[in-house]
Formats: C-alpha cells, structure tokens, sequence
C-alpha cells in the first residue's frame, strides 16, 4: 500500500473505530463510574497491560504491551504504546491524551490519528480509569460501552490476590469477565 492510500485510509480506519467506541453497548444500562480522582503526575510514567479486551487495533500484538504516559506544557498527555509482534520486532503508537473531566482527571480521551486530524472529534476515543490502587500500583482503564477494558500495572506480574480482586472489579464494572484476557509478558 502506498504512503499516500495509507496515509487517508488508515485515518478513517481509526476514526471509524474510535467513534464505535463510543458507541453504547448492551451492558451500557447503568453508567460506567470512574475513581473520585486521578493525580496525573502520579499517573505518567511506565505501564505494562497485564489483560485487556481483545479489539482489533492490537491484534499485532504478541506480547509485552506497554503504555508510557508524558505530562506536556500545555495540560495534555504523550502517549507512546509499544508492544511485540509474534515475530519479535517491537511495533510503537504514538499519540495523545486530553482531560474531559477535570473535576477528577478520571475522564480522558486518547487518539493516535496524525496530530494534523486530531481536530476531528471521532479520532478521539474514551479513556476512563475506573480502577486506580491508592499507591497507583495497578489501574483499570475502561469506556462508555464497556467493550474495551485495559488492566495495567507499574510492574510485569501481580500477585494473585490483587488479580482475584482486579477480576471481582472488573464484573462490579458490568464488564464480561470472560472476555478479558491476559496479556504475555516475555520481557522482565
């Protein structure tokens, strides 16, 4: 595919999905809630996803999926997702995180469309941490329609009483727990 038809089709791949992601689902009866408050700088910084919904903007990924959050001047955050591919070469997404809520930094919209698109809002998707370990050790990250679901950690592995109670959160959520997988974790 040529730069030029990935450069439009790509785009609109991604701004077709974000707006589904908005999208009420059939668990959408009552309102996903978020945590009372996010401190971002605490928040930034280095996170391994331990689980997730599967979806189709990771389906490269094998395993080892990071996030690496950066508070910028202007209030918003870098984002800089990495994971490995099955065949062992490293594949990056970089974009960009915005507050929705500010009266709890809990609501947050990420995109990864060129910086130049991001004034269209459905390359904007939900971003909503409805999970949060008061030492910010592991954090749930959900949306409206609670079909994607993210489990991160500061750390490869938790252990597993902190999984069983992740997994009681995540069915407290209105979130399928039968659909949330683990994600491999080859590098230490």
């Amino acid at each position: 595919m040529n730069t030029f038809i990935r450069s439009i089709i790509v785009p609109l791949a991604v701004a077709a999905s974000l707006t589904a992601c908005t999208t009420p689902g059939p668990q959408s009866g009552t309102p996903l809630a978020t945590v009372p408050k996010v401190d971002l700088d605490r928040y930034v910084g280095r996170w391994h996803e331990l689980a997730r919904t599967p979806n189709w903007f990771q389906r490269g990924c094998a395993s080892d999926v990071t996030a690496e959050y950066t508070r910028r001047p202007d209030g918003t955050v870098s984002v800089v997702n990495s994971c490995r591919r099955a065949d062992g070469t490293v594949d990056r997404a970089g974009g960009a995180a915005r507050v929705v809520d500010a009266a709890t930094n809990a609501k947050l919209e990420v995109a990864f469309a060129p910086e130049a698109m991001r004034w269209i809002p459905a390359v904007w998707g939900n971003y909503w941490v409805i999970e949060l370990a008061p030492d910010y050790r592991y954090a749930i990250v959900g949306e409206p329609s609670r079909e994607y679901l993210w489990v991160l950690s500061r750390t490869p592995t938790l252990d597993d009483a902190t999984w069983t109670s992740i997994e009681a959160r995540i069915a407290a959520a209105g979130y399928d727990r039968s659909k949330v997988t683990r994600t491999p974790v080859t590098a230490r």
